[in-house]
């Protein structure tokens, strides 16, 4: 049985010293197209090697209280991934008190 294969791009416009200053995304399954975005945050997992390999981008532009809440949000994102991918309740409260603790400190909260 032939397996359904998706694909998600990403595109990088770079100034004169490599330097970002446009990201967008296509995901046609999604119903994505050339989606602009700020900033992009990839995490791949090297199994061979039990490392995480990382792409962190964000462009020139993009303002710093976007970027606060842009890390605050990606935190509580994970923090649900790691509670569904290891059922871990105890350390994701925990991750939680951090995420809230967080967003205090940065003052996010309204």
């Amino acid at each position: 049985m032939a397996t359904k294969k998706s694909e998600i791009k990403f595109f990088v416009e770079l100034d004169d010293n490599k330097v970002p200053e446009k990201l967008s995304w296509t995901a046609e399954d999604g119903g994505i197209e050339a989606e602009d975005s700020k900033a992009i945050m990839l995490s791949i997992w090297d199994h061979k090697v039990k490392e995480t390999m990382r792409i962190d981008l964000w462009t020139k532009d993009m303002p710093v209280d976007e970027m606060k809440i842009f890390f605050h949000q990606t935190l509580v994102a994970m923090t649900d991934t790691y509670e569904r991918a290891t059922t871990d309740q105890k350390m994701a409260d925990t991750m939680r008190d951090f995420c809230e603790y967080f967003a205090e400190k940065l003052e996010l909260k309204s």
